[in-house]
């Protein structure tokens, strides 16, 4: 029986970059790794550093039975901050919670000294974005750098350099009250470098924090259904042979694969430049499953996506037992 050509293709370009894995550069969904990086200023280490101190490469979950993202079970981005910012020696202070006019008189003292950190928001309140126009269950991290006459300006990562936004339109999308996770009105600010690390041992301090959001023993309070890793990619590739809504098509094909190809491809980097070369071949392996099902998506090919997805499924556990045995 001759194989689909999408399935040959992409068994190429595994073997392809099995033998030499080339690191992606570019753009993508990766709010808070450049918004850490426009606070860290001239001492920021590489995104793709900073996204694999988070933790946010190793799993993938289906929130719910019914949710993907490739990301680990239980994983939410507040839930990597801390640990991310102690392996690359920064520190910052937060604050969340009350009302708006108080968020907006802390947003203001902080101003005065630096610009701040802000997330999560409502990406779909952010109407500087074109189409933005209510919510979405988006969530998005932006830097605000300025306040005055109702307006804020900010850089917004997802490709607004200074950007203005009325204060109500801001303030509607910092309560987050359509974002599943997080506290609203929360903001970093005072970042201070408390030691210098170089990148590669950043990367090495992350490796235990890895081993457990692969291994999915970070205890977190999931909605009922939720699964991860291997049983997550088989649940979705059935869900996909069994009919792709295109509610779900659309959060993987604009949302959900490019950030975790990125993400993929940038842990087998990181895990590259440690010798982690087992490691990185599988994670390489992955970044190239995970990107080739944007075009079948696309295309409307579920049956090659699902056979990718269940391809997928068995490399985290093969990736956990080279991080373990490394």
């Amino acid at each position: 029986m001759k194989m689909p050509l999408l399935h040959c293709l992409a068994t190429r370009f595994e073997r392809r970059r099995f033998m030499q894995h080339f690191p992606y550069i570019g753009s993508g969904p990766y709010c808070y790794a450049n918004a850490f990086a426009m606070m860290f200023g001239q001492h920021a280490p590489s995104t793709a550093v900073i996204e694999f101190a988070t933790g946010s490469p190793f799993g993938m979950q289906l929130v719910g039975g019914c949710l993907p993202f490739f990301d680990p079970f239980g994983w939410t981005p507040e839930a990597g901050f801390d640990a991310a910012l102690d392996a690359m020696g920064w520190t910052s202070s937060v604050t969340s919670g009350g009302n708006a006019a108080d968020a907006v008189e802390r947003l203001r003292s902080e101003l005065v000294h630096s610009p701040v950190w802000v997330g999560p928001v409502e990406m779909g309140w952010l109407r500087h974005q074109p189409g933005k126009d209510g919510p979405i269950g988006a969530d998005h991290y932006v830097v605000v750098i300025g306040l005055a006459n109702d307006w804020v300006q900010l850089h917004d990562p997802q490709g607004y350099p200074f950007a203005t936004l009325p204060i109500g339109d801001f303030l509607t999308a910092w309560q987050a009250e359509t974002i599943d996770y997080g506290t609203p009105f929360t903001m970093r600010f005072g970042f201070r470098q408390m030691r210098v690390v170089d990148e590669d041992d950043e990367i090495r301090a992350s490796l235990p924090a890895a081993i457990r959001w692969l291994s999915m023993q970070e205890p977190r309070h999931m909605p009922e259904g939720t699964i991860g890793n291997g049983e997550a990619a088989e649940a979705l590739a059935s869900m996909i042979d069994a009919g792709c809504d295109e509610d779900l098509r659309a959060h993987l094909i604009h949302f959900a694969i490019r950030v975790g190809a990125r993400r993929l491809a940038d842990a087998a980097t990181c895990l590259s430049r440690i010798d982690y070369t087992d490691a990185a071949h599988i994670a390489s392996e992955q970044a190239a499953l995970t990107g080739a099902l944007q075009y079948p998506l696309v295309a409307g090919n579920d049956a090659e996506a699902a056979d990718l997805l269940r391809r997928l499924a068995p490399t985290y556990q093969r990736l956990l037992e080279a991080l373990r045995l490394h």
